[in-house]
């Protein structure tokens, strides 16, 4: 259980470190940087872009979270495959420590913890960058209607697509073999999308 935690641990701080942001020139370059200048800071241009911050001040503070904010936003804009890749690395950690901590009866499985991560920055978080940056060009807008159709296309189109490749993924892992991997398709795949609507 130590081990696992300390490997959870050191998967954050890898991922933060390979963004190569440093928290703290961001802070300055945001308080150096004048509102409304040719020069805006990613933090400025971020939020004018996003309609959920556009009326709010991206230099104020609020409970300590707007620097990080910031510092993972630059890393958006300047490295956003390798951003996308380590935050789904670690949203799959985080996912499947909780999991086998809380949920799980058995030992701490760290083949499964590592399997899980590996999906999460080698294929979940590059392959949801190319598609859903595709889709938002194809369905642009945020009404009803575009949100309605992007939730769609994304479950009906996306999901089997993504789900057969966790299955292969995880029957490659495993050591299965081609008839064994598409089998455990054929039995789980319709079962695995109905989990996902």
């Amino acid at each position: 259980m130590k081990a696992a935690c300390i490997l959870f641990a050191s998967s954050l701080v890898v991922s933060t470190t390979a963004f190569a942001v440093n928290a703290h020139s961001s802070q300055i370059q945001m308080l150096q940087t004048t509102p409304g200048a040719a020069g805006a800071s990613p933090l400025r241009r971020a939020t004018q872009k996003s309609p959920l911050f556009k009326s709010r001040d991206p230099f104020i503070v609020r409970g300590g979270a707007v620097p990080g904010w910031a510092a993972y936003n630059e890393a958006l804009d300047e490295k956003p495959l390798l951003t996308k890749a380590l935050t789904s690395l670690v949203g799959w950690a985080a996912g499947d420590a909780l999991a086998q901590i809380f949920i799980g009866s058995a030992a701490f499985d760290l083949t499964r913890f590592l399997t899980l991560s590996f999906f999460g920055f080698i294929y979940h978080g590059p392959s949801g960058h190319y598609f859903y940056n595709w889709l938002d060009s194809k369905v642009q807008g945020t009404d009803a209607k575009a949100v309605f159709t992007k939730v769609a296309i994304d479950q009906v189109f996306w999901c089997p697509i993504f789900m057969t490749v966790f299955f292969t993924y995880l029957g490659l892992v495993a050591g299965d073999g081609p008839t064994a991997i598409v089998n455990k398709v054929k039995a789980d795949l319709f079962t695995a999308c109905q989990g996902s609507w």
